[in-house]
């Protein structure tokens, strides 16, 4: 928890890793605290974990607690840990928002309420709820409209972000790109915003995003580091020519649901023991898995890519 005081620190590529699960469905940790590793030795800047690519929705709150509690003792503070807390119901919400700052979460990840399909002001009363439960716990609003039916206004964040010290940013999974812009412009430099949209992490740079929070860091995770680092140098070029390179694991992703082709991928390459994912997803096609091979071919030299991990 040593970057919770100081959550501006919480910067770059925030890799959202994937929950692994055993051929019998439940969560496999020896899998977990690998691709962990993988993360810390391949460079990402920070840890992810409960997000839409970790599945949280089809898991109990036991179990995403536990696969907390496993991350956190593998991250052991070298990196920021930013876990996924939020759920459909308040009560649970508050119940995983709490385990996660006992575990030493520097921030905790709160998705948008789905299914419910709340009005701005029931946004603002939920946030605003968590935010009053957890005085000493940095918040990053989760917005995605594609999973949750509702997107946060830009006045809302606003809002929120005048009214509470502790949230302190937000997680964009929209390709409304004037979203983003609207968002900083009426909160300012100092909220922190990242791209959950892959296509739009090196773009939100310009604007003054504080990184990204990429699915494909789970592939390429050196390479989606070393974009946002390429940026911070001024090697903007060089940094263009990655995000370019990696448009073909970007593709992969999407062939079919998230994070059935990433399972499948790290499953090929030995970092988890199954594919598996929960219901209702389902493993991948035919077809999913000829144009994943297709797309590897593509842009897989960018998956073998390791970089020495982030002091």
């Amino acid at each position: 928890m040593k970057f919770r005081s100081d959550p501006g620190r919480i910067r770059g590529s925030i890799a959202p890793v994937v929950t692994p699960f055993a051929e019998d469905g439940s969560v496999d940790h020896a899998s977990l605290r690998s691709l962990i590793r993988f993360q810390l030795e391949s460079g990402s800047h920070g840890i992810s974990l409960g997000g839409s690519t970790g599945e949280p929705a089809a898991q109990t709150a036991a179990e995403r607690i536990a696969a907390m509690r496993t991350a956190a003792g593998e991250i052991a503070d070298r990196v920021p840990f930013l876990p996924g807390t939020g759920s459909h119901k308040l009560d649970e919400t508050l119940e995983i928002t709490e385990a996660a700052r006992a575990l030493g979460a520097d921030a905790a990840l709160v998705i948008t309420p789905y299914y419910a399909r709340p009005t701005q002001e029931g946004l603002y009363q939920w946030y605003a709820a968590v935010a009053r439960e957890f005085p000493d716990l940095p918040l990053v609003i989760y917005n995605v409209p594609s999973r949750t039916a509702v997107d946060i206004a830009p006045e809302t964040v606003r809002r929120l972000f005048g009214d509470f010290e502790n949230i302190v940013g937000i997680k964009e999974t929209t390709k409304d790109f004037e979203h983003f812009s609207r968002v900083l412009h009426l909160c300012g430099r100092s909220l922190l915003v990242w791209s959950g949209i892959e296509l739009l992490c090196l773009p939100l740079l310009a604007l003054g995003g504080a990184g990204f929070v990429s699915a494909v860091a789970n592939l390429a995770p050196g390479a989606v580091a070393r974009m946002y680092e390429l940026w911070e140098e001024g090697a903007f070029d060089a940094a263009r020519d990655l995000h370019y390179r990696l448009h073909p694991l970007v593709d992969l992703l999407f062939t079919e649901t998230n994070p059935a082709p990433a399972k499948w991928v790290l499953h090929q390459q030995g970092r988890i023991a199954s594919p598996r994912v929960r219901p209702p997803l389902a493993p991948l096609t035919p077809a999913g898995t000829a144009r994943i091979r297709t797309l590897l071919a593509e842009g897989g030299d960018l998956t073998r890519q390791l970089r020495e991990a982030t002091p």
